[in-house]
């Protein structure tokens, strides 16, 4: 008896590390895949779904590495506690240094707070230069918040052709999406001189 109970333990013990070994391991996501993750706002909610397992080489790639798309990732992590403890202060730095890089992704969520004041205070300013550096680089949600603030009376009427043109020239499948360049875009042209509108409307070469 005592050796038939041996043999079950033996067999359990084999057992365990073959299951352990059954056990997902989450691959890092490569920049294009992470990009896509952010622009679809989706980049939390995927490390949350992969349980954490990728928190030590997040946070390398963003600390050691300094590779902007990882620096915005760990910076909104760590602003939003996702996977590690809350560090509002050092996660906007990080999503600073990842704007700095050029990273229209980072640039637009920077300008996006600056607007709205979360985790600093409201400073259209300091919104219209990073919403326009995104927007140049031809980030979507910049292009539109930027234009919505050029309505609003905020900026220089000397930016509203570009933004005119940003969005005359922006394609986009979503009809939400087109509805709202749509109306942007009548605003803006009650703001400008129809020579300066057909101007904004020529093809971009």
């Amino acid at each position: 008896m005592i050796k038939t109970a041996i043999l079950c333990l033996t067999a359990i013990l084999l057992i365990i590390p073959a299951a352990a070994q059954q056990v997902d391991v989450v691959q890092l996501y490569s920049q294009d895949q992470l990009l896509e993750l952010i622009k679809t706002n989706s980049h939390l909610a995927k490390v949350k779904a992969d349980d954490c397992q990728l928190v030590e080489d997040i946070e390398a790639r963003a600390d050691i590495m300094s590779l902007p798309a990882y620096q915005f990732l760990y910076g909104d992590m760590l602003a939003y506690a996702v996977c590690v403890p809350r560090n509002v202060e050092r996660g906007w730095d990080l999503m600073l240094q990842a704007a700095a890089q050029g990273l229209p992704e980072a640039l637009e969520q920077v300008g996006r707070y600056y607007h709205i004041g979360r985790f600093v205070q409201v400073d259209i300013d300091q919104a219209l230069v990073y919403l326009h550096e995104a927007a140049a680089m031809g980030n979507l949600n910049a292009r539109l918040r930027y234009g919505q603030l050029l309505v609003d009376g905020y900026g220089s009427p000397v930016d509203y052709e570009q933004s005119y043109r940003w969005l005359h020239h922006t394609i986009s499948a979503d009809k939400a999406t087109h509805a709202r360049i749509q109306k942007l875009l009548q605003q803006l042209a009650k703001k400008m001189p129809e020579r300066v509108i057909a101007s904004a409307r020529r093809s971009i070469k």
